[in-house]
């Protein structure tokens, strides 16, 4: 696992709060990779990773799950419309408003509700919820291990965990392959990156069997080109840099997460996991 000690919970709040609208303009409903399989347009290639994570989670109409950084909602609603009941958590008000209104607006009002909290506080009943669900919040966790440790206790016997997340590579890595990944954590206020081999071992400690982890490195890092290309075409550094230097630094890390995925310095893939049924 890499760190990145000088990120605080406080400015991560803060991006998403002012990031929210850039999100929108800069990528659209779901702020997360695209799943690619060829030429298909990034929208397509959004929906085809919440649909494959989906499968991987095995979801089932009527199934409780807990959306843990659901950002604008795009995949709570998805989840929602798959029949699922789901509660979407978020550190940013912006996002919980933003993700009531758009759910309402997708007739999926009566299957989601959304709270501003942070997930690493969050308390939900014990055995209450079939799947947690996360795509790309866990980097932000200060303390992944309790995180899982704590999430397994909201699963009922049979319960599952979807994740999918930005990774490191697996050690060793030369120093400058580290600090590419440093480079990321620091830009996109991620206070750790960890291993696919971290992650399953924290799975595995909250007590999870089954565990599961596919590498999608390859058909994800096509989002930071075109994310570049529109960052270009919009001048938003120009925009934004008076207004917030994390938001800045956020932008002028595009190419740190594109070379750093091509180096092997980081890796992206979904990780699951499940408790035994009895």
């Amino acid at each position: 696992m890499i760190e990145c000690p000088t990120v605080v919970k406080s400015e991560i709040r803060t991006h998403y709060d002012l990031a929210t609208p850039f999100y929108w303009l800069l990528w659209g409903p779901h702020i997360h990779h695209g799943l690619w399989h060829g030429n298909e347009s990034p929208a397509v290639a959004q929906h085809q990773l919440i649909e494959a994570m989906i499968a991987r989670a095995a979801l089932k109409p009527g199934e409780r799950v807990v959306d843990v950084g659901c950002g604008m909602g795009g995949s709570t609603v998805e989840m929602a419309r798959h029949g699922c009941d789901v509660t979407g958590v978020t550190l940013s008000g912006v996002q919980r408003l933003w993700a009531t209104c758009r759910a309402k607006m997708c007739g999926a009002g009566e299957r989601t509700r959304f709270i501003r909290a942070d997930a690493e506080k969050l308390e939900l009943p014990a055995q209450s919820v079939d799947v947690v669900w996360s795509i790309e919040c866990t980097e932000h966790l200060f303390d992944k291990g309790a995180f899982f440790r704590k999430a397994a206790t909201w699963l009922r016997p049979g319960g599952r965990f979807a994740i999918c997340a930005w990774l490191a590579g697996e050690e060793p890595l030369s120093a400058e392959l580290r600090k590419q990944v440093f480079d990321v954590c620091e830009g996109f206020l991620c206070p750790s990156l960890a291993t696919s081999s971290d992650y399953l071992g924290w799975f595995a400690d909250a007590g999870l069997k089954d565990l599961q982890f596919v590498d999608w490195t390859a058909q994800v890092d096509r989002t930071w080109e075109i994310c570049r290309q529109r960052v270009q075409r919009f001048g938003l550094p120009t925009l934004v840099g008076p207004i917030n230097r994390n938001m800045r630094l956020f932008l002028d890390r595009f190419d740190a997460i594109l070379t750093a995925y091509r180096s092997g310095a980081m890796r992206y893939g979904c990780l699951t996991g499940r408790l035994s049924a009895s």
